[in-house]
């Protein structure tokens, strides 16, 4: 693979490897901090890493440790979640509300976790507040190792595009917004890399490529709200791998992005040499939000065409690119979850749980809910709880049911929803969305195989229309309005792992819930004991230390 290229802003960080036996380690040290970014041409106050916006890039390998040490110099707490990574027994760096507590103004926390075999793209974004409003995102990379061969040929280049809508106003100021009880409206505007190719400072050429050669882009939405289209102007797109799964490499002239999705693609610069435009527009709004980059060619003769590809219209042709999506079963990677099977399809399911979300008021203010529970935060992360054993000081198990009542939509509580999962069952999780909106939801600490998406209510006739062999395992999957999806894992990573919607308004007006995987053993091999540098807050501080788990 060649030089990784500057523009990329991918920032490979300097890695240290441990000189004992065992995996490589890479150490980083972040500082967030408030700083000027102009996402859509004017200057406004964001989150930045290291002085950048959109972050540095974590450029890692499978089985590479990746130790984070983020110092917090804003003046609000906050905290980091490693959207996809699983973190093999280690809920405790997943960096949710429900598992850490956040990291005060000016202290620090250190993250560790290992990327096991995950070759592909993902991103990192903050969880507390409506933070990922103001930036504090970036890309983490995990590549091959040598002894696992890819199904394509190493590209010239590997660039990281992040595309996502954006508001003018501060991150402080829509979360003011939310928490009066009103919506966040409709976004400003759309960026590329952090910019939108309209006024501010001038916009560099977003990548340069050889004419001639073949190069890998990683797409991902780290907006708050909007599906987005990319397209490459002139160029198509052969899909090799999302979420951490390698596909059918098929063509695509244009990709439809949903909140939280990764999606990796070769492009061949085989075209006349000059320059042409990378597009990113919202989809399934009525007006349509547009950004565009240049992406030249190395000796350019000439400017970019005004006339812009068109998007696609309709949910209709988003639902069949998905159903086009298909795993690639002949190629060299370890498996997912459960380890090394290809037959998913042929384990008998335990458990079918049926989430259904809505849209409603309480006391006069906006909230969001599934199955008729809108989550709410306890000052006590619900892991600590756990693990301290005064989950009864903190929350309930199961205050949902599987199947949900119709009336539940509109009878809505706010507590914190946590449903209890026997450890290493086979589940089937239907996502039903009854609202005129799409959604798109995200399950940390697991892949899961995305069987189906079709319109209307699901019925358990509905399973015979499931891909029981071929269907990609990931970590983010869309559901059109009025529709449902259908998902399949099994729960053999123990922790407590957060469910949510990817939309950061739904997530943080309670579009969320946990699911306690117990491992009935208390055995190291199966997780992790609590890290020594875990911060303490709300009703374990000054409690003693449980056992710790051994092997």
């Amino acid at each position: 693979m060649g030089k990784l290229s500057s523009a990329a802003l991918c920032i490979l960080a300097t890695a240290a490897t441990v000189a004992q036996a065992g995996d490589p380690y890479l150490f980083f040290t972040w500082n967030i901090t408030y700083g000027i970014i102009y996402p859509l041409g004017v200057p406004q106050q964001g989150i930045l890493i290291n002085g950048q916006f959109p972050g540095p890039s974590i450029n890692s390998t499978t089985n590479n440790n990746i130790v984070i040490n983020v110092f917090n110099l804003l003046d609000e707490p906050f905290l980091l979640t490693w959207s996809g990574i699983q973190h093999r027994k280690n809920s405790w760096h997943d960096g949710v509300l429900g598992t850490n507590c956040p990291i005060p103004p000016r202290k620090n926390y250190t993250y560790h976790f290992q990327v096991k075999d995950q070759i592909g793209s993902y991103i990192y974004y903050p969880t507390t507040a409506l933070h990922r409003a103001g930036g504090g995102f970036g890309c983490l990379r995990v590549n091959s190792r040598l002894l696992i061969p890819v199904p394509y040929a190493d590209p010239e280049d590997d660039y990281t595009v992040l595309i996502g809508d954006w508001y003018s106003k501060s991150h402080a100021q829509l979360k003011a917004l939310l928490d009066s009880g009103r919506t966040l409206a409709r976004p400003n505007g759309v960026h590329i890399n952090g910019r939108s190719g309209k006024g501010g400072p001038k916009d560099e050429p977003l990548f340069t490529m050889q004419p001639g050669k073949t190069y890998k882009y990683r797409i991902c939405n780290v907006g708050l709200k909007d599906s987005l289209n990319f397209r490459i102007q002139g160029h198509p797109m052969k899909l090799v791998e999302m979420e951490g799964s390698h596909t059918v490499q098929d063509l695509y002239e244009s990709l439809d992005v949903h909140v939280g999705q990764c999606y990796s693609v070769l492009v061949t610069a085989d075209k006349e040499p000059r320059d042409y435009y990378a597009v990113a527009s919202t989809r399934f709004t009525k007006e349509v939000l547009t950004a565009t980059r240049i992406i030249s060619y190395a000796g350019s003769k000439g400017k970019a065409s005004p006339e812009l590809p068109p998007a696609p219209d309709g949910w209709a042709w988003s639902l069949n690119q998905f159903r086009s999506f298909r795993w690639n079963l002949t190629a060299s990677a370890a498996r997912p979850n459960p380890q090394g099977s290809y037959h998913y399809g042929q384990i008998n399911i335990t458990r079918t749980i049926k989430l259904v979300n809505s849209a409603t008021k309480v006391d006069g203010k906006l909230r969001y809910a599934i199955n008729g529970v809108s989550h709410t935060n306890p000052a006590t992360p619900l892991k600590l709880a756990e693990y301290f054993g005064a989950s009864e000081r903190v929350f309930k198990y199961n205050v949902i049911s599987d199947e949900p009542k119709e009336e539940a939509a509109q009878l809505v509580s706010l507590q914190p929803n946590v449903v209890n999962i026997t450890f290493r069952t086979f589940v089937e999780i239907i996502l039903e969305n009854q609202e005129k909106s799409i959604q798109s939801w995200h399950m940390d600490g697991y892949s899961f195989f995305a069987v189906a998406i079709e319109p209307g209510r699901w019925t358990p006739e509905k399973r015979k229309n499931y891909n029981l062999l071929d269907a990609v395992s990931r970590h983010t999957i869309q559901v059109f309005p009025k529709s449902w999806a259908a998902i399949l894992l099994t729960f053999d990573n123990a922790g407590m792992w957060n469910l949510r919607s990817e939309m950061s308004e739904r997530r943080y007006l309670g579009q969320e819930l946990y699911m306690s995987v117990l491992s009935p053993k208390r055995s190291l091999r199966d997780e992790y004991n609590i890290p020594d540098n875990a911060h303490l807050c709300g009703a374990v501080v000054g409690l003693p230390k449980p056992d710790p788990y051994t092997i």
